[in-house]
């Protein structure tokens, strides 16, 4: 076991050391972009597991060890960690935790801390726990952001949002059924094949990538017809994961509905813009500036190079660029609100509005104040801007029924069905 070193603060420090010995176990939310995204970590070194159990067990540890106070993607995190360290499948002295902060006022930030104390709760005070930010927040001489990795964790984000998009359109009206998940499979394998090889991740590489992705999807034989098209949205973890929002995707398209979750390239765009935005106003680090406004544009670039490619095929939809859904939100909320998913998510609802999605599923987590006010809160005025919006929010707790939520969602439907 290697030697636990601590910081002032008592957390443990996540050593070089630790690095070679050590299992890193990290919650799973979008299956086909971490796919991608795990084989970049592992050549770097780490051992990565992505967490895929989604069990009734996982929210009574959630809620044995948090407190039913805490939002409900804070319940999953912590109660997964739990089982998995029950489980026996990992040696508790060589295994570590892998959580996202994002560095705003979002209690996501504060996630760590809850991991922590569950962790000493549990008998399990030796497990660190590594924090994944861009903000500076912990420091783990074992885990370094680099800007290699940075780079080509950007290009499996790119990929990834590339097959969520096609996927999602090619499977609602294919012809042969599973053409469009042998192509996802087809390509992550190909992907993640390039990546551990150290390749696929240049501009260069991407663009030409994006190109035969398109054409691949778009050679799949489907059916012309209407159907339901339905948006989601929402707090970022329940808009993604299945476990979270009770497999919302597939219970739309067992509906006979076109589903379209957006990437998540555009939030990633609104929370550097944020740094920036942060910079102008309050002050702050020069170096710290000029990397967000390099980053803001390769990611304006890549989006760009998506967008080119996506258009070239009638048969696709897409949703506006990060530029442009910034100025949908005139009048409605403005763009300093930006606590969780602040004026992003309105905008995004606006987006899908504007692109033929009407019908929206709004995600959130009951307790989660940024959506309930930015998401909830706004669907009353869009709805005056836009009379055929038809969007229902749903709150995910561990007390809120799957029934429930399932009649409201079947009621949003039904009133999509006549207008359709």
């Amino acid at each position: 076991m290697a030697k636990i070193t601590r910081a002032k603060n008592g957390r443990i420090i996540f050593t070089k050391e630790m690095k070679k010995e050590y299992t890193i176990l990290v919650p799973q939310m979008l299956p086909i972009h971490f796919r991608i995204l795990k084989p970049i970590f592992t050549n770097e070194g780490y051992k990565i597991v992505l967490l895929e159990s989604d069990n009734d067990i996982i929210k009574q540890y959630g809620l044995q060890y948090v407190h039913n106070d805490a939002c409900y993607p804070a319940l999953l995190v912590v109660g997964q960690y739990m089982e998995a360290l029950k489980s026996g499948l990992y040696d508790v002295d060589k295994t570590a935790l892998l959580i996202m902060q994002s560095g705003g006022g979002c209690r996501a930030s504060n996630y760590i801390h809850l991991i922590r104390k569950a962790l000493e709760k549990a008998g399990y005070p030796q497990v660190p726990v590594i924090s994944f930010n861009l903000s500076g927040m912990e420091f783990n001489p074992g885990f370094s952001l680099t800007l290699p990795l940075i780079r080509r964790s950007v290009a499996g984000v790119l990929y990834g949002d590339l097959l969520m998009l096609l996927s999602n359109q090619v499977k609602a009206y294919e012809i042969n059924k599973g053409d469009a998940a042998a192509l996802v499979e087809k390509w992550a394998v190909q992907i993640t094949g390039e990546f551990e090889n150290s390749h696929g991740y240049s501009f260069k590489e991407m663009a030409a990538h994006f190109a035969e992705i398109a054409a691949d999807f778009a050679a799949v034989s489907m059916k012309l017809e209407k159907k339901v098209k339905v948006g989601v949205v929402g707090e970022i973890y329940v808009k993604y994961a299945s476990f979270a929002n009770n497999n919302l995707e597939k219970f739309l398209e067992e509906h006979d509905c076109e589903v379209m979750t957006p990437g998540l390239l555009g939030f990633l765009m609104f929370k550097i813009d944020a740094r920036i935005q942060d910079i102008h106003l309050y002050g702050g680090s020069f170096v710290k500036l000029t990397i967000a406004r390099s980053l803001l544009d390769y990611f304006k670039k890549a989006e760009k190079a998506i967008m080119d490619c996506v258009n070239q095929y009638p048969v696709f939809n897409q949703l506006s660029s990060y530029e442009d859904t910034k100025p949908l939100v005139e009048g409605l909320i403005g763009i300093g609100n930006r606590m969780g998913e602040g004026w992003f998510l309105p905008g995004e609802m606006i987006e899908l509005i504007r692109n033929g999605y009407n019908n929206i599923v709004c995600t959130q987590p009951f307790g989660c104040l940024p959506t309930h006010i930015c998401g909830k809160g706004m669907i009353h005025k869009i709805k005056d801007m836009y009379p055929m919006a038809n969007i229902v929010p749903i709150d995910y707790d561990p007390g809120a029924t799957r029934v429930n939520q399932e009649n409201r969602i079947k009621l949003m439907l039904s009133v999509a069905r006549e207008g359709l």
